[in-house]
């Protein structure tokens, strides 16, 4: 019988994917890093374009198996969940938070990275933002974070720790996929791409308010 995921492991794997995700690790730079090469780089016409490109950058980064695996071999996480996914996770929500750097959040508020924690729950976010009480429609109002109630940020941290934590429990098949050579490699990062992708789209979503530059 599977233990179920404490309070204590869903903060410990929020609080250690948030860390790197924002400062960056080897041979990642920092998400404000990664967004600042999108903001100074004028091919792109608006902040709308720029969002886009990261996301396809990105997604093409989770799909290279080696790239993950390479970066999963340099990381020790604090609960027992592959190494690999807890790699994939901070390259999504470094993702994530150099969107939400681009639409004008300061990535190192609290409720900010609430935020961007929750867009790795993909399209499940508005279960729990329900859950808590929260409507949110196309891009986040910056007066609006600023009246989330520290209790409900950490809420939301648990409820997102605890659906990762189910997540990596239920990955098994895809894990066993990925060991058989060469067509394990591609289903196991079409796989991870496919989930980039949902969270780029979801950070997109909650930060980016169309019309903007």
């Amino acid at each position: 019988m599977k233990k179920k995921p404490t309070d204590n492991a869903a903060i410990q794997l929020i609080n250690w994917i948030t860390e790197r995700a924002i400062d960056g690790i080897p041979p990642l730079c920092s998400a404000e890093n990664l967004a600042l090469e999108y903001e100074i780089d004028t091919s792109y016409p608006d902040t709308e374009e720029r969002i886009e490109s990261l996301i396809n950058w990105e997604t093409s980064k989770n799909f290279t198996s080696g790239f993950i695996t390479g970066l999963g071999g340099i990381i020790t996480i604090p609960v027992s969940i592959p190494a690999s996914m807890g790699a994939s996770w901070v390259i999504q929500a470094r993702m994530a938070a150099a969107i939400a750097k681009l639409a004008g959040h300061d990535i190192k508020s609290d409720r900010v990275k609430t935020f961007v924690l929750l867009t790795l729950v993909g399209d499940a976010c508005k279960d729990v933002l329900k859950d808590v009480g929260i409507k949110v429609g196309q891009g986040l109002a910056k007066a609006a974070l600023k009246n989330i109630p520290g209790k409900m940020l950490i809420e939301i941290n648990k409820k997102v720790g605890f659906r990762l934590l189910t997540k990596a429990g239920e990955t098994g098949a895809v894990n066993l996929i990925k060991m058989i050579p060469l067509a394990g490699g591609f289903i196991g990062g079409t796989f991870d791409a496919a989930a980039c992708r949902v969270v780029g789209k979801q950070a997109k979503t909650l930060f980016y308010t169309p019309g903007n530059k």
